[in-house]
């Protein structure tokens, strides 16, 4: 299946259903405390796009029961949100996406509630910032595997980590996932190059353990092996014409992380 190529005013569109996830994330990330469910954080982001008009593209995704996932722990993406409360110390991973206009956005991260293992904070600050190495690496004329390159090379600087290897990030635009994936991890220089109206969402996944996970009887939550923590973060960032990229699902654009990895965003969104 072709890559699909957006136009300026598609792209707009995709700005849009980006704003209210990240505005809906950024309310969801303030609600985490302890005693709190992730049902009660579901129910935000339910509110949220109704507020916007705008519709999940999670629930009901070949069967998915929830408006977010929700993981905590060593359970590292596709968690369904229960009544469990959550206690401090907790690592929470949300994911969540909104559709305007049969235009798509997505975007996930990780927090944790209260007080934060020195260790697990900084399973989330190199999950994180290995997004944002991975992105500044998709500029136009490059190749897909240099985004997956600058991630794994920018994690495994920071320590021993678990990559994950069965899931990543993905093509988006009409559709949640679309082509291509994007792998976390592998050599640069491979797949298809890099081209103006692209767009993609980033997304590492990583553990404190190894890579290696399982999928729990619900058949969606995903586990690490050895009950390791895991940490998730994801945005969708697009090409503009311009040849300039800009982070679809970030407030900013991406503005504040990009330009300090060197990398100015396009003006053509903002």
């Amino acid at each position: 299946m072709a890559i699909q190529i957006k136009t300026l005013d598609q792209l707009k569109l995709m700005r849009k259903a980006g704003l209210v996830v990240g505005e809906t994330l950024i309310l969801i990330r303030e609600a985490i405390k302890e005693g709190v469910t992730t049902n009660d954080l579901n129910e935000i982001a339910v509110k949220n796009l109704a507020a916007n008009k705008a519709k999940p593209n999670f629930l009901n995704y070949h069967g998915y029961p929830a408006v977010i996932c929700a993981s905590v722990n060593d359970e590292i993406v596709h968690g369904i949100p229960n009544d469990r409360p959550i206690k401090n110390g907790d690592i929470v991973s949300i994911d969540f996406g909104a559709i305007i206009e049969g235009w798509h956005g997505d975007s996930a991260f990780s927090a944790i509630c209260g007080t934060a293992d020195p260790e697990d904070q900084k399973l989330l600050d190199v999950c994180e910032e290995s997004m944002w190495q991975g992105i500044a690496a998709g500029k136009v004329g490059a190749k897909l595997t240099d985004i997956s390159y600058a991630i794994e090379q920018y994690t495994n600087s920071q320590g021993t980590y678990g990559i994950l290897r069965e899931y990543g990030g993905h093509g988006i635009g009409t559709e949640m996932h679309q082509e291509p994936h994007v792998l976390n991890f592998g050599p640069a220089g491979m797949g298809p190059e890099l081209k103006a109206g692209m767009a993609l969402a980033i997304e590492p996944m990583i553990t404190r353990g190894t890579h290696k996970t399982r999928v729990l009887d619900d058949e969606w939550t995903v586990v690490s092996q050895d009950g390791s923590r895991g940490a998730h973060f994801e945005q969708s960032f697009a090409l503009l014409p311009d040849g300039k990229p800009f982070v679809l699902t970030a407030i900013d654009g991406g503005s504040e992380k990009l330009s300090r990895l060197g990398i100015e965003i396009s003006a053509l969104l903002s």
